[in-house]
C-alpha cells in the first residue's frame, strides 16, 4: 500500500473510532446505542467494500497498462 493509501486508511479508522466513542459516551438508552453502533458498522463496512472495489479496479487498469506496454516493447524489439 502506498503512503497516501496508508494515510487514507488511518484517517478512516480514526473517523470510525471517533464515531463509535461518541456513540458510546452519548446519554442514550442501551438499545439506541446498539442501533447506532450497528448503523455505523454497516456504513463502515460499505465504505471499506467501496474503497476495495475502487482499488481493485485501479489495480486491474494498471495491470492492463503494464501488459500493453510490455507487449508493445516486445514487438518493437522483435
Amino acid at each position: 500500500m502506498n503512503t497516501s493509501g496508508k494515510i487514507l486508511a488511518a484517517v478512516a479508522a480514526g473517523i470510525a473510532a471517533g464515531a463509535i466513542l461518541g456513540i458510546l459516551f452519548a446519554p442514550d438508552k442501551g438499545s439506541e446505542t446498539r442501533r447506532k453502533i450497528n448503523e455505523q458498522g454497516k456504513k463502515l463496512a460499505d465504505d471499506v467494500k467501496d474503497k476495495f472495489s475502487k482499488g481493485k479496479e485501479k489495480f486491474s487498469q494498471f495491470k492492463e497498462d503494464i501488459e500493453k506496454t510490455v507487449k508493445e516493447k516486445v514487438e518493437e524489439f522483435a
